[in-house]
C-alpha cells in the first residue's frame, strides 16, 4: 500500500519546501531590515572580536566602510585608555560568560572623533551550546548627553548661584553699614589727627574691594542690577578694542573681525565691557604675554534644533561676540569649572576665580548664552550669545537727568528699609544733608504714613522688603499719590513680576552699598526730574 504524497502527514519533499522557502524569506527580511537600520550600527563578531558583518548605520556612526573593517577586531573603535584597561576583551568575556554585555562610554570613529555611545552586546551560541560569536548594537547617543550634560551644568550654576547671590545681597547691606559709616567718620576727623585718618582710610579702601568682590559675586548670581540700554555692538567693541590695544603688551597682537549686520543688544553697556575686559586679561595670560587676541562680531540664528545645545536661549537671531587666544589652551577637566565661582588655574594670590564666573552671570542676566572652546595647546575661543535687538525693539535713550543743585534742600524723604543699621545710616545721612526724613520699616507702615502726611516728596525704599516688595509699594504709590517722586535701593536684583508695569521699571535705582556723597546726588537727580 502506497501512501499518496502531499496529504496532510506527508513528510516527502514537497512538504518541506514551503516551510525552507518560508525561512529563507524571513532570513532575507531580516536582512532587508538590519539594512534599512541607520540609526543603530548592528554587527556581527565572531568568538575572538573580529567584525564578521557590516550594515549601513555602522558604517553612517562609526564612519568606516564594510571593506575597511570586516576582519578587523571590534577594539578598533575603542579609546587608547580603554583598550589598555583591556576593557575590550572584558566586555566579550562577560557576554560569553552571562549571555550579554551592557555599557556605555566614548567610541571613536574612523576620523578619530569621539562620539558617546550606548552598547549592547549578546552572545550567539549553537545547538550544542558553542559560543558562535557576538550581535553588537551601539547608539550615538552623543547630543543626549551633551543635553544632560548642559542641564546638569545648568541646574549647578543655579544651585550656587542662589546662594552666592544671598550672601552677596547680606554682604552688600553691611557693606552699606561700614562704608557709609567710615566714609562719615573720615569727613569729621579732626585734620591733626594723621594716624587716625590714615586708618580709617585703609579700612574704606578694604571695604571698597569688599564691595566690588561682592559685587563680581553677584554677577555670577545674576542679581546685579543692571542698566541696559540699546548698545550698538560693533562701535562699542570699536572703540573697546582701542582701549585693550594700548593696555596689552605690544608683543599681543589685537585683531578685530566685524560682521556689519550685527546691528544691536540691549545690554549694560559698562558690564558689558568689564566682562569682555576679564576675558582679555584671561588670554593674556594664557599667551603668556605674546600671542594674537582676536575679536569677532557675527550674526547667529539659532533654529529649532539647535536650542537644544544651547540652553537658555530662544529660536531667534543673535549677535555673536567671540574672543579667541592663541594660548596653552584648557583640559576638558578645567572647562568643566571654569564658570565656577572662586576656581582658578592660577597660582595662589594671583586671581579671585570670580573673573569668568562673572562673566556667565552678566550674559546669563542679559538674556543670552557662553560657551567655551579650547585644547590644551590650541588656545582658547569664547563665544558670547545677547539677542539681536530688532529696529522696532529699540527704546528711546534714557532721559538724561538735570545735575542737583547747590541749595539747601528742605523736602521730605520717607525711607522704607527693613535692615535696621542700613535704615538708620540713610536717615542720618539725609538729616545731615538737610532733609525733613521719615522712617519705615516695611511697604505696610509706608502707605499708612503717606495716607496722613502729604509732606513727603520721595520715597526711598529698599526693593527686598517683606511682605508688599519695594516695586509692589512703588506700583500702589504711584496710583494713589502720583506727586510724590520714587527711588530703588537695593543689594541685589530682585526678578520682577511679569505684571509688572513700565513705569515701575523705569524707576531709578541706587545699588548697594552706596556713599553719602552718592546717597545725596541720586536723591537730588530724583528730586530735580
Amino acid at each position: 500500500m502506497t501512501r499518496k504524497r502531499g496529504g496532510p502527514a506527508g513528510g516527502g519533499p514537497e512538504s518541506s519546501t514551503p516551510m525552507i522557502a518560508s525561512l529563507d524569506s524571513s532570513g532575507q527580511h531580516v536582512a532587508r531590515l538590519i539594512e534599512g537600520i541607520r540609526d543603530c550600527a548592528i554587527y556581527m563578531l565572531d568568538p575572538a572580536g573580529m567584525v564578521v558583518s557590516w550594515n549601513p548605520g555602522a558604517e553612517r556612526i562609526k564612519g568606516y566602510v564594510a571593506e575597511e573593517i570586516v576582519g578587523r577586531s571590534f577594539s578598533e573603535f575603542y579609546t587608547p585608555e580603554d583598550r589598555a584597561n583591556g576593557l575590550p576583551a572584558r566586555a566579550l568575556a562577560t557576554a560569553a560568560a552571562t549571555g550579554k554585555f551592557e555599557g556605555e562610554g566614548w567610541r571613536v570613529r574612523k576620523d578619530g572623533t569621539k562620539f558617546w555611545a550606548i552598547v549592547l552586546i549578546d552572545a550567539l551560541r549553537g545547538p550544542s551550546g558553542e559560543l558562535l560569536g557576538f550581535a553588537k548594537v551601539t547608539r550615538d547617543m552623543t547630543e543626549r548627553r551633551l543635553m544632560q550634560e548642559q542641564l546638569h551644568q545648568s541646574q549647578k550654576m543655579e544651585a550656587i548661584g542662589q546662594l552666592t547671590g544671598g550672601v552677596a545681597h547680606d554682604f552688600n547691606n553691611l557693606l552699606t553699614v561700614m562704608l557709609g559709616n567710615l566714609d562719615t567718620l573720615s569727613q569729621i576727623l579732626p585734620a591733626d589727627q594723621p594716624r587716625w585718618q590714615r586708618c580709617v582710610d585703609q579700612a574704606l579702601r578694604a571695604g571698597e574691594r569688599a564691595a566690588s568682590l561682592t559685587q563680581q559675586l553677584l554677577a555670577f548670581a545674576r542679581r546685579q542690577p543692571l542698566k541696559p540700554k540699546p548698545v550698538d555692538i560693533n562701535r562699542s567693541l570699536q572703540a573697546w578694542t582701542e582701549m585693550v590695544r594700548r593696555t596689552l603688551p605690544e608683543s599681543i597682537n589685537v585683531r578685530r573681525i566685524e560682521d556689519t549686520t550685527v546691528g544691536m543688544a540691549e545690554v549694560d553697556p559698562n558690564q558689558l565691557e568689564s566682562a569682555l575686559l576679564n576675558l582679555a586679561v584671561n588670554a593674556r595670560d594664557a599667551m603668556a604675554g605674546a600671542g594674537t587676541l582676536t575679536i569677532e562680531t557675527a550674526t547667529a540664528h539659532i533654529s529649532d534644533n539647535e536650542v537644544r545645545l544651547l540652553p537658555d536661549l530662544k529660536p531667534g537671531t543673535y549677535v555673536l561676540i567671540c574672543i579667541t587666544d592663541t594660548g596653552s589652551g584648557m583640559t576638558q577637566e578645567v572647562m568643566d569649572r571654569a564658570f565656577d565661582p572662586f576656581f582658578t588655574t592660577k597660582p595662589m594670590g594671583q586671581g579671585t576665580g570670580l573673573g569668568l564666573s562673572q562673566v556667565f552671570g552678566f550674559v546669563k542676566q542679559s538674556g543670552g548664552h557662553i560657551k567655551l572652546y579650547s585644547r590644551p595647546g590650541h588656545g582658547t575661543t569664547v563665544k558670547i550669545y545677547l539677542p539681536q535687538l530688532q529696529d522696532a525693539e529699540v527704546s528711546p535713550a534714557a532721559r538724561r537727568q538735570p545735575s542737583p543743585g547747590s541749595r539747601t534742600r528742605e523736602e521730605t524723604i520717607l525711607v522704607v528699609e527693613d535692615n535696621d543699621a542700613v535704615r538708620s545710616f540713610t536717615t542720618d545721612t539725609l538729616r545731615d544733608f538737610g532733609f525733613s526724613v521719615i522712617e519705615a520699616v516695611d511697604a505696610s507702615e509706608a502707605l499708612k504714613i503717606l495716607d496722613r502726611d502729604r509732606s513727603v516728596d520721595l520715597l526711598f525704599t529698599d526693593i527686598g522688603l517683606p511682605g508688599l516688595n519695594g516695586r509692589e509699594l512703588a506700583a500702589t504709590v504711584q496710583r494713589r499719590y502720583p506727586r510724590v517722586r520714587l527711588l530703588f535701593t537695593s543689594g541685589y536684583a530682585q526678578m520682577p513680576s511679569p505684571t509688572m508695569t513700565s513705569a515701575v521699571m523705569e524707576i531709578p535705582l541706587l545699588s548697594k552699598p552706596f556713599t553719602r556723597a552718592q546717597l545725596y546726588e541720586r536723591i537730588c537727580q530724583s528730586l530735580d526730574s
